[in-house]
């Protein structure tokens, strides 16, 4: 039997979501219309915006939905710069789509570097923030990769202090550990619906209260005139349940760190190196390697045996690159050889025990080929 640990990736669509979003299709509607259908599916919207808005302690007029986090990613960036930044400082292991939007904003950017458990450099920040220019200091609250969670309230008593403005992914760690965007004291904060087992295609930028956005997607006057475009009402409705449902189901998010870290043990015992294992990392992800073990190799292995992850960032899936996170983290000799397992609403301890028998296993295979190699080398 099949099982998958790829909730970095996506999360498997809860059964509510489907639910909820099968009504709101066959309710049908333009949320933008005056007439009852309108009416209804623009209840739909306003009812998901209030969930979504509950699930980081925002007020629900400073939620803009969008299509994904990438969108939202992008929005954040651009509003920065119209508020006056002129330069952008980035996290070294921040998602590319964060990254490359800093990088088509065409004002400069500089590489805010972490440490060899991922966690981004402090003293490094205070000292950049003291250049001339006010900067935009984008920093995701955990990485997708290794789960590593960012101290990002230190963080932004820095970038206040500087005059700045902090953008905040909390994309990966929003409905696995508790995320207050006041606590935070973030200026913009994104949000994926999919990584919490909502349906591709939904995404949310929240901004602090009384901030002035900007909008990327320009036409008509949809979401208070900051992202153009008819709202994806059945989209959106499923985002607002999977927000709901996330936010209420933290403390259970909590337990898949023994899970996790029993498995760890297992994969360390048999040769991995275990990513960030010193850091906080968020309890549903485990990002291991090893030197000499291409992640490709890995993955086909564990899937033949009917067990599903990746080696990373999805967005790079296929590719042979090395890891950006690994490299950032100075682990270069690892950066071919990592796996992610990453678990969700619909996983058991058996999936992490499985995971560990069949990656350990598979691990015995290729040492015992290695071990044949030599000799025939030899």
């Amino acid at each position: 039997m099949s099982i998958y640990l790829d909730y970095n990736s996506t999360a498997l669509v809860r059964p509510q979501v489907q639910a909820i979003m099968a009504e709101v299709l066959a309710e049908g509607g333009n949320p933008n219309a005056v007439h009852a259908l309108g009416r209804r599916a623009r209840s739909r919207i306003e009812t998901a915006r209030a969930q979504v808005a509950a699930l980081v302690g925002a007020d629900p007029t400073a939620v803009v939905f969008s299509s994904g986090g990438t969108e939202a990613n992008a929005q954040g960036i651009a509003s920065a710069i119209a508020a006056g930044c002129e330069r952008l400082i980035v996290s070294a292991t921040e998602h590319p789509c964060v990254a490359e939007a800093a990088t088509a904003s065409g004002i400069p950017v500089e590489v805010l570097p972490v440490d060899g458990n991922g966690v981004v450099d402090l003293d490094w920040l205070a000292e950049a923030l003291r250049r001339p220019g006010r900067a935009a200091v984008a920093i995701h609250h955990a990485n997708n990769e290794s789960g590593v969670i960012q101290p990002i309230a230190e963080a932004a008593a820095l970038v206040r202090a500087a005059g700045g403005w902090l953008h905040v992914d909390a994309i990966q760690s929003a409905g696995k550990i508790a995320v207050d965007m006041r606590a935070l004291d973030a200026d913009t904060l994104t949000l994926s619906g999919h990584k919490l087992g909502a349906a591709q295609g939904s995404g949310a930028l929240v901004g602090r209260e009384g901030l002035t956005l900007v909008r990327i997607m320009h036409g008509a006057g949809q979401e208070r005139g900051l992202r153009a475009g008819t709202e994806n009402t059945p989209g959106i409705a499923g985002f607002g349940v999977a927000a709901e449902i996330a936010g209420g189901e933290l403390e259970q998010a909590a337990h898949h760190a023994a899970w996790r870290d029993a498995a760890a043990q297992r994969v360390k015992a048999a040769g991995a190196v275990v990513v960030g294992e010193a850091a906080e990392r968020l309890p549903n992800t485990m990002f291991l390697a090893v030197e000499g073990w291409d992640s490709p190799q890995q993955l086909i292995g564990l899937d033949l045996a009917g067990v599903m992850v990746s080696a990373g960032s999805a967005c790079s899936s296929g590719k042979t690159k090395p890891s950006k996170t690994l490299v950032a983290m100075g682990l270069d000799r690892l950066a071919t050889g990592a796996v992610r397992a990453s678990g969700g609403w619909g996983t058991q301890d058996s999936d992490w025990t499985r995971f560990a028998d069949v990656w350990t296993a598979a691990f015995e295979k290729h040492v015992a080929r290695l071990s044949v190699r030599a000799k025939e080398v030899a």
